[in-house]
């Protein structure tokens, strides 16, 4: 099977600090990755350079496009990977405010996306906003409202539509859960769970929280210091990792 995602020896220095250094793997169709480690580890970094926010020292990081086959998207042209992002990649970021429009109405950003790759039929595109208003379980009465009057759990579950809505392949989310209340947390991984095994998507979630990617993790690469110092099973690496690291990372969670 060819892989989905192909990433091969990225690079990334600021200075003498390495953000990243030679990192590699393979990601397959609807497989979803975890990548973990403490602040400054290097999974932030990691993650940008994958989805072209900063251009690597080195490496590539090749995708199987629908229409070319595997093509490396650190080399394509600008146009060319904004069209990818807004229709086979999507990016879900912490602060919904990131990525949303808060001064367009809820339907507004989800349409703007289905507007992005050629639809303009009014109707339709209401249609499909309202639907997945529901599916991300906020009451399509609230298409017009704008997201200032949504709560933080509604604005990251209206950031997820907006991200979904033209089915996409491959979603990278970062820190998807962070600055949620517990129980926020909760519904909104169940939601994603949820979502993620109804559209059969790839996925690769970058976080600190550990529960998260035991929720939805199908691998789990722990980093430190820009490197990757464990890669494996999700479950092995949890109930029985081997670095020093990941160890520590596990009790830490478990001594809480």
């Amino acid at each position: 099977m060819t892989p989905l995602l192909s990433v091969r020896g990225i690079t990334k220095r600021y200075g003498a600090h390495i953000g990243c250094a030679d990192v590699s793997f393979d990601l397959y169709p609807g497989e979803v990755m975890g990548i973990v480690g403490e602040s400054g580890s290097g999974k932030s970094t990691l993650l940008n350079c994958m989805v072209g926010h900063l251009t690597p020292d080195a490496g590539e990081v090749v995708f199987d496009t629908r229409a070319n086959g595997p093509q490396d998207t650190v080399t394509m042209s600008e146009p060319e990977r904004r069209m990818l992002s807004r229709t086979d990649w999507a990016f879900v970021h912490q602060h919904a405010r990131d990525g949303l429009r808060m001064g367009v109405s809820a339907g507004g950003n989800v349409g703007e996306r289905l507007m992005a790759v050629g639809e303009r039929h009014y109707g339709d595109i209401r249609d499909k906003a309202s639907d997945w208003l529901q599916r991300v379980e906020i009451d399509a009465a609230r298409v017009d409202d704008r997201p200032t009057t949504f709560s933080g759990g509604m604005q990251q579950r209206l950031q997820i539509a907006r991200n979904l809505v033209t089915g996409p392949r491959l979603v990278f989310m970062d820190e998807p859960t962070g600055g949620l209340d517990v129980s926020v947390q909760a519904r909104l991984l169940d939601l994603l769970r949820g979502l993620v095994r109804d559209m059969g998507l790839s996925a690769i979630i970058v976080t600190h929280d550990l529960a998260v990617v035991r929720l939805l993790a199908d691998r789990l690469m722990v980093m430190k210091l820009g490197r990757v110092v464990e890669a494996g099973l999700t479950d092995q690496v949890l109930d029985d990792p081997q670095h020093a690291y990941s160890q520590l990372l596990v009790s830490s969670v478990l001594q809480v």
